[in-house]
């Protein structure tokens, strides 16, 4: 059955979400948008946007209010993607609300609870979704809240459809999303913090920088597969490693003099902290 996605404020998780689904859309088109409308800010924003996807797609580019008023018009799920801040002004505009009803409204905006999405868009099934830029190659996560009973019997099998092309999905109850933000969606960014770090180090021991970046990515790919794939806990992977006197256990027992682990654990606490206040408009 065909239908339209529509994606408001088309920036880099927009265009996340929507290569992931491009690089299925040939093989496993099944449940996915046969049509999609992508909106950005400015006109000047198109070209550079247009640019980012294959030639020969279905999509269509628009811009300002007047292009996000046309785009929920003509789609059928509406994945609200723009920055936090900027929700309640585009949910405002003039016709919105009422092109809204009815309608599958799916945010992926930190901090932006369902509560607010309801008050600016009554008449829309509210669904918050979060996911991070590893969904660009179709490794990323996705948390998806429970779908509203209220919505088209179809929101989740199109929903699950479109994230899965993006990499592992997951149903979470909204309390739980700004950790997940946290740990998920700015987990990137810190996990390439680590893996730079450990290239600096085997720069520090005379690799090149090129084996080096490429030795840490690959060791902290594989190791993320082996833990996703097998039941044992990270602990008991750490330990088949680990030999008595060996090198791995002075390796360990340097980052535990840094503090390694409470740093990152209060890393992902700090991320959470500041998540909860992205859907605050700016003065």
């Amino acid at each position: 059955m065909t239908y339209t996605l529509s994606i408001i404020g088309c920036g880099t998780m927009g265009q996340a979400i929507l290569s992931g689904i491009l690089s299925q859309l040939d093989s496993s088109p099944a449940d996915l948008p046969t049509r999609y409308i992508l909106t950005v800010g400015r006109d000047s924003s198109i070209p550079a946007l247009r640019d980012s996807f294959p030639a020969g797609k279905p999509i269509t580019y628009l811009h300002g209010d007047e292009g996000n008023l046309q785009a929920i018009k003509e789609s059928d799920i509406v994945l609200l993607a723009c920055k936090p801040y900027m929700a309640q002004s585009i949910l405002a505009a003039q016709g919105v609300k009422e092109a809204l009803d009815g309608k599958v409204l799916a945010s992926v905006l930190a901090g932006v609870t369902m509560e607010q999405l309801q008050t600016w868009a009554p008449g829309s099934h509210v669904v918050r979704t979060m996911t991070n830029t590893p969904s660009k190659i179709g490794h990323g996560m996705t948390l998806i809240t429970p779908i509203p009973s209220t919505a088209p019997p179809s929101t989740t099998t199109r929903l699950q459809a479109i994230f899965r092309t993006c990499g592992l999905v997951r149903f979470l109850p909204e309390q739980k999303f700004n950790a997940a933000t946290a740990l998920a969606g700015s987990g990137p960014a810190f996990v390439a913090v680590m893996v730079d770090a450990l290239a600096d180090g085997g720069v520090l021991m005379g690799l090149t920088r090129q084996e080096a970046t490429e030795m840490a990515a690959q060791t902290m790919s594989g190791t993320a597969r082996m833990i996703l794939d097998t039941p044992l806990h990270p602990s008991l992977l750490k330990d088949g490693v680990t030999t008595p006197g060996g090198c791995t256990i002075a390796g360990l027992m340097r980052m535990e003099d840094g503090n390694v682990r409470s740093t990152l654990a209060r890393t992902v606490q700090a991320a959470t902290l500041h998540a909860a206040g992205l859907g605050q408009e700016k003065k």
